[in-house]
């Protein structure tokens, strides 16, 4: 019942900048059982974190942000936002909006994010 769908992915050049949109549905009260996160996976590599919200409200990030990246949500809208500056190669991968809780994650379809010149 619920979902997530993420958008906003495409091909950007090193340097530019992305904003990543994740909409959740199913329930009104979504952001209250889960926590969200944006995960990303690149080819031949492991899934991992990139940023996520903690249950006090606070936004964990991973090293390799290195603060370029910033977490936001619209508890309203039921939104999940990643906006993404100052983009590198390395930044390519399909990422993922993630909703966690101690019973099982949901998990976005994922939206392509390219990175080249």
């Amino acid at each position: 019942q619920v979902q997530l769908v993420e958008s906003g992915g495409g091909l950007v050049q090193p340097g530019g900048s992305l904003r990543l949109s994740c909409a959740a549905s199913g329930s009104p009260f979504i952001f209250k059982f889960y926590t969200m996160g944006w995960y990303r996976q690149a080819p031949g590599k492991q899934r991992e974190l990139v940023a996520a919200f903690t249950s006090g409200g606070s936004a964990n990030y991973a090293e390799f942000v290195q603060g370029r990246f910033t977490i936001s949500k619209d508890n309203t809208a039921n939104l999940v936002y990643l906006q993404m500056n100052s983009l590198k190669a390395e930044d390519t991968a399909v990422y993922y909006c993630n909703a966690r809780r101690t019973m099982g994650d949901i998990w976005g379809q994922g939206t392509q994010v390219t990175v080249s010149s």
